[in-house]
């Protein structure tokens, strides 16, 4: 079965390449999420459901290729998304491992994501990317202002095997919303001392032998 990753919020596949050195497999799927390091689709509105659309049609097209469900594996918004996705599509997910953001009830997103949301940011304001990924982190973000009330109640009890990956000083969200989230799902959960939000690549080598376990272990 293939192991599957999504990127997450500014970023593009890239910030898989120092993970992916460490792994012991090739049967690996990195895309770009739409918009973000490649085009934006005609008539894409780059919401949270058509990202969520989105990754649903390629997981089934990868799981349907390789005959089983996938490894999944999301960061920071690719984290939200395969959380909703094991939610709403466990039959396509054989294990994931998630982190840097989380469907917590109740989160209040960080402020730059508060920013992003405000009718009167436009995309010059936004440091992050081209004028496309530009667009469509407004977008995106402007769609998902009640997105830990709606998907986040469902998160929980997952039935696929999952580990929830964390960085214990994550500026945005903190390590106690990572401790929470793998109890919700009934999860594992790999905390990484002294490691920031980006934990493909500050902590490659020591996220690459957790995952190596979770995939072994089923």
């Amino acid at each position: 079965m293939p192991a599957f990753f999504v990127h997450g919020v500014p970023d593009t596949h890239e910030v898989w390449d120092a993970l992916l050195t460490h792994l012991d497999r090739d049967d690996v799927i990195v895309p770009d999420m739409p918009g973000f390091g490649c085009e934006r689709p005609a008539g894409f509105g780059a919401t949270k459901e058509e990202y969520l659309a989105w990754l649903v049609e390629q997981v089934e097209a990868a799981a349907a290729d390789a005959g089983e469900p996938v490894d999944l594996v999301g960061h920071d918004w690719g984290s939200l998304l395969s959380q909703r996705l094991v939610t709403v599509r466990p039959d396509l997910v054989r294990t994931w491992a998630a982190g840097g953001a989380a469907l917590e009830p109740g989160y209040v997103w960080h402020e730059f994501a508060q920013a992003w949301q405000r009718p009167e940011t436009t995309p010059d304001m936004v440091p992050f990317g081209d004028d496309t990924m530009k667009a469509c982190i407004l977008d995106l973000y402007r769609s998902a202002v009640d997105v830990f009330a709606t998907w986040g109640e469902e998160f929980v009890d997952v039935e696929p095997r999952g580990l929830v990956v964390w960085g214990a000083d994550d500026p945005f969200v903190g390590a106690d919303v990572g401790e929470r989230a793998a109890r919700r799902a009934g999860a594992d959960l790999l905390m990484l001392e002294g490691c920031s939000h980006w934990w493909p690549h500050e902590r490659p080598a020591e996220v690459a032998v957790a995952l190596e376990a979770l995939w072994e272990s089923v």
